[in-house]
């Protein structure tokens, strides 16, 4: 294995749950293991991940090997397999595309060109240039809001300083913010949404417009889990993230705005799609085209309904317990079976 690759490998398993998650969303974590069906994502155990480790040698964390055919390696190779890559540059392209590092390195490396202003490549650089989520102001602040649900996805950062402009004539501050990557529906980063956070307590900083997005944001969004045939997509982050604190098995997006929520794509595999709308006109409008969308491509719409106005409002003023009762008459029977997961039992 090249240096570059081996290098590569460690990153990857440094954070092998999170390539689990990314690679192999049917799947679950039992003990050190991350359990699935095979290197395609199937459901089922027979494929298993080691966690934790050291970096090399037996019981490395991110070496895999599944039972059902004797198929083993490291996560380069289980990334090579789950998308399908052959040629070797190509898998080591897609391990720096998740661990958002330069596709390739020049011989002769020079100064990267500034990226245009608003671009997706602007927006990839900026996503990138932020850190994990835990520990931050970033999570305080979504702690604060009494959210529960896991932060270490992939879409998810926290940048220290984060620049801020009121209008193009004023001076630049700089603030703390929550980073979310906007992605297409083969992972690509698309645009980035920023939240800036007061530097003194959990809250948003008191700034005229404390949340911006840039980049491409129709018909994408921020992800929480990968979806196959089942997804719920809603408009703000705070919003899905709140959904996710009571529904975590449930794969979700946050479209960002009512009107890109109406916009997103959808997946030719899905059967059904959960429209977690908030309780206002642009709300219903978003909710009713999706509605329409859904009918023409054959997929099933159900709408999501916060008893106030959205359901990070819910969370924090009704509690989980009697959020998830209230949601769990409004999912099809077959999904409360598969994503109601009791709060004692999770």
């Amino acid at each position: 294995m090249s240096n570059q690759a081996a290098d590569l490998a460690r990153r990857l398993a440094r954070d092998a749950e999170g390539v689990c998650r990314h690679y192999l969303p049917n799947g679950r974590r039992h003990g050190r293991y991350w359990l699935v069906g095979d290197v395609r994502n199937s459901p089922g155990r027979s494929l298993y991940v080691r966690l934790t480790g050291p970096e090399s040698g037996p019981g490395a964390a991110g070496k895999w090997t599944d039972a059902a055919t004797g198929e083993h390696g490291d996560l380069l190779d289980l990334i090579a397999l789950n998308r399908g890559l052959d040629a070797f540059r190509d898998v080591l392209d897609e391990a720096r595309r998740f661990l958002c590092l330069p596709r390739s390195e020049p011989a002769h490396p020079t100064r990267e060109p500034p990226a245009p202003g608003g671009s997706p490549e602007a927006a990839r650089r900026l996503f990138c240039a932020g850190q994990p989520v835990a520990g931050t102001q970033a999570e305080a602040y979504l702690r604060a809001r009494s959210i529960t649900a896991r932060l270490d996805w992939p879409s998810l950062r926290f940048h220290p300083a984060l620049w801020y402009r009121s209008d193009r004539d004023a001076a630049r501050e700089s603030w703390p913010g929550l980073l979310a990557a906007v992605t297409d529906a083969d992972g690509r980063i698309t645009g980035v949404h920023r939240t800036w956070l007061d530097r003194q307590r959990p809250a948003k900083a008191p700034l005229a417009e404390p949340r911006r997005a840039l980049g491409q944001l129709l018909g994408n969004g921020v992800r929480f889990g990968r979806a196959t045939d089942v997804l719920a997509a809603g408009e703000g982050i705070e919003t899905m993230l709140a959904l996710k604190s009571v529904l975590p098995d449930l794969p979700m997006i946050a479209a960002l705005s009512a009107n890109h929520l109406a916009a997103l794509d959808l997946a030719p595999m899905l059967a059904r799609l959960y429209v977690a709308r908030d309780r206002d006109a642009a709300g219903r409008m978003a909710a009713e085209r999706l509605h329409a969308r859904g009918r023409d491509a054959g997929i099933e719409v159900r709408d999501l309904m916060p008893a106030r106005s959205d359901f990070n409002v819910d969370l924090r003023r009704l509690g989980p317990d009697a959020m998830l009762a209230r949601l769990a008459g409004q999912l099809v029977p077959a999904d409360a079976l598969r994503f109601l997961r009791r709060r004692d039992a999770a």
